[in-house]
């Protein structure tokens, strides 16, 4: 669909996605410019302010580096003196003439009346234009010209878009029509009219959601099993007293909640959470093993050849004996494979390991009944459909390391029971984890030092580059092999599988002591005797995520160091790392993540397993989502009212295609 005359602007907007009058509606502003004049007296320190003021002294201009300073002051009308500071934007110097009027916006410090400047305009700003809609938009596309697109259909009368709220509940909540909750968000004259736009789209969004997974969960929980043998509960626990360690409180609740699914007539769909080293796998391999006592073939699928090769080692020496475990990956040679499949295909196996292989089309199961899907947020829902159909009477469990609490697990996953592990083992870790600004001496006192004890160090950049830079992870490995020769290695993910296995095996068995490497490692990579983590530009990743990092070391319980290292930060940018110095409680890092994340910003979650929403935040509106999880369940309780018809469709079609559950 053709919104412009210029080509060059359609096509762009066709890679946004942007397609129909629809899509184009739906992309809604990232954030508003608001230009109405602040009230000047009792201004509060770090305050927004917005001026009307006439420049009263020559502008300077300082360089310092990369860094750029201009400094000058000015005087409103109202006859009030302020000092005004730009940084990093010298090309405002020459716009800037002695005694012209601007608009003037920024952050106010009260220590000395200065304003540090986000935005300044020669003149005054029309009142029509006091409060602006900015789109995240590229270079092709100015903001006024999407402005424009957008306004085209919402200002005119002839344009209509149907309301997805039933009647009854927008009168109950005084909710806008879904037309005018859009037009006060493109086209608002203050914040109160995005508020108001805003409530609609979201209360839409959170029932949408809550009533997709409902129609979910009653699907799920209507799919029976076939006559199967019965798991004998007392050969679980003998399996348990024999471990040389005891279960956690967690641990137990949770191996009877899965055990019961199990051996209940209907099929298990179940999200096992827990924070890094709560023993998620442990239970996972008790669940396996109940699948074995009834004569089921179980698969452990996992994200990685690295990590499915370390949880085929786990299951093997756990289960020496007892159980059948076999590997299925891609970097396996087609003879290899072939065998495997034939061994499972004639129940010759009980438990297979592996990738996205285990349920190619040519793999056949004797008797799938248990499919465990590690790291489930690697992938996506018809992939784990898709493998639990290789069985007819298939118990999905699911595991995640990124915890989140309870009741806001039981909202999002409303389509499946939760268990959630909470509790640490006896051996508890010991990390002391501190932010650093980049110093490559102090970084290496560190690294000198777990060397001398005989450990080992991960070193973790965010960026693959083609070039050598700093920014770069093969830049900081040249850095780190001309000072440590023989003792570094390099793993990323343009590596092919067998070069990461045998990457990762020499750091196993300490032919290298440093491991330079992407986040690949966040994923399950389990090291004994690595003490130290070292993560360059931290500040690129979310919280959730520094935390799983950092749960690669301290595994055998020693003392052990994680550094956050970062390169000159605002205070803000600083201060929220600095949460992960005061905890190592992955519900509490979660759910502050959470909550730093604006509405926005709500993409990366998809890293973290959670729904993608457009409008709602998690943690803002969880308020919203229980009324809206209340309204579902009394609207499908009440399906034959013609009322509700529209929106059960609407949310079944949402439901079969996995829209929200983009995970």
């Amino acid at each position: 669909m053709n919104f412009s005359s210029s080509e060059r602007v359609n096509l762009a907007l066709d890679k946004m996605g942007i397609v129909s009058v629809e899509t184009l509606i739906e992309h809604l502003p990232r954030s508003y410019n608001d230009f109405h004049l602040t009230h000047e007296t009792n201004l509060e320190n770090k305050e927004r302010v917005v001026i009307f003021a006439r420049l009263v002294s020559n502008p300077t201009i300082i360089k310092k580096g990369k860094l750029t300073i201009i400094r000058f002051s000015v005087i409103t009308k109202n006859n009030n003196f302020f000092r005004v500071v730009i940084f990093n934007r010298p090309y405002i110097y020459k716009m800037l003439n002695l005694a012209n009027y601007y608009t003037i916006v920024g952050i106010f410090d009260k220590s000395n009346t200065t304003i540090n400047v986000t935005n300044i305009v020669k003149g005054e700003i029309p009142e029509s234009e006091n409060y602006k809609a900015i789109y995240s938009l590229p270079s092709a596309i100015e903001n006024y010209q999407f402005a424009k697109m957008v306004q085209k259909y919402l200002l005119n009368d002839n344009y209509n878009i149907p309301n997805i709220i039933p009647d009854y509940l927008m009168e109950k909540y005084h909710l806008v029509s879904r037309k005018e909750a859009f037009k006060l968000v493109h086209i608002p004259k203050n914040a109160q009219d995005v508020h108001q736009g805003l409530r609609t789209l979201k209360y839409e969004e959170c029932l949408l959601f809550t009533l997709q997974t409902q129609i979910i969960r009653k699907e799920n929980k209507s799919l029976q099993k076939n006559t199967k043998l019965d798991i004998d509960t007392q050969k679980i626990n003998e399996f348990i007293k024999s471990l040389d360690y005891k279960l956690t409180h967690d641990q137990v609740i949770a191996v009877r909640e899965i055990i019961l699914d199990m051996k209940d007539k209907s099929l298990m769909y179940r999200l096992l959470q827990g924070d890094v080293g709560t023993g998620k796998t442990l239970v996972a391999n008790i669940a396996i093993y109940g699948a074995f006592l009834r004569h089921d073939q179980a698969v452990l699928m996992a994200p990685t050849d690295a990590l499915a090769r370390q949880h085929f080692d786990t299951l093997t020496k756990l289960f020496d004996g007892i159980l059948k475990v076999d590997l299925l990956v891609g970097g396996m040679s087609t003879l290899e494979k072939k065998e495997v499949k034939e061994r499972i295909v004639n129940h010759k196996v009980d438990v297979i390991v592996g990738t996205h292989a285990v349920f190619s089309k040519d793999v056949n199961y004797a008797s799938l009944g248990l499919a465990v899907i590690d790291e489930q947020h690697k992938f996506g829902v018809n992939q784990r459909m898709l493998l639990a159909s290789k069985g007819t009477n298939t118990d999905l469990l699911l595991m995640s390391a990124t915890p989140i609490p309870r009741t806001l697990a039981l909202t999002l996953y409303g389509d499946l029971d939760v268990s959630t592990l909470s509790e640490y083992p006896v051996l508890n870790r010991h990390i002391e984890t501190k932010v650093i600004e980049e110093d490559e001496d102090v970084i290496f006192k560190y690294v000198d030092k777990s060397l001398t004890e005989n450990k080992k160090v991960f070193v973790v950049c965010p960026l693959i580059e083609e070039k050598l830079d700093k920014s770069s992870v093969e830049g900081i490995y040249e850095n780190y092999h001309a000072k440590y020769q023989g003792k570094v290695g390099l793993l990323h993910g343009k590596m092919d599988d067998e070069e990461k296995v045998s990457v990762l095996d020499q750091f196993k068995n300490g032919n290298i002591q440093i491991l330079v490497s992407t986040t690949v490692i966040e994923v399950g990579i389990d090291i004994k005797n690595a003490n130290l983590m070292i993560i360059y530009d931290a500040n690129n990743f979310g919280l959730a995520s520094l935390h799983q990092i950092r749960g690669r070391i301290g595994r055998d319980g020693s003392p052990s160091t994680c550094l956050l290292v970062h390169k000159e930060l605002e205070d803000e940018e600083i201060e929220k790392l600095k949460i992960l110095e005061q905890t190592l409680d992955g519900f509490k890092i979660a759910e502050a993540d959470l909550s730093l994340r604006g509405p926005g910003d709500m993409n990366g979650l998809k890293q973290s397993g959670m729904p993608n929403f457009a409008y709602a935040n998690i943690i803002a509106d969880f308020k919203m989502f229980e009324i809206a999880r209340n309204d579902a369940t009394t609207i499908l309780s009440n399906s034959n009212n013609p009322e509700f018809k529209d929106i059960i469709e609407k949310s079944t079609a949402l439901a079969n295609s996995n829209k929200f559950h983009n995970v």
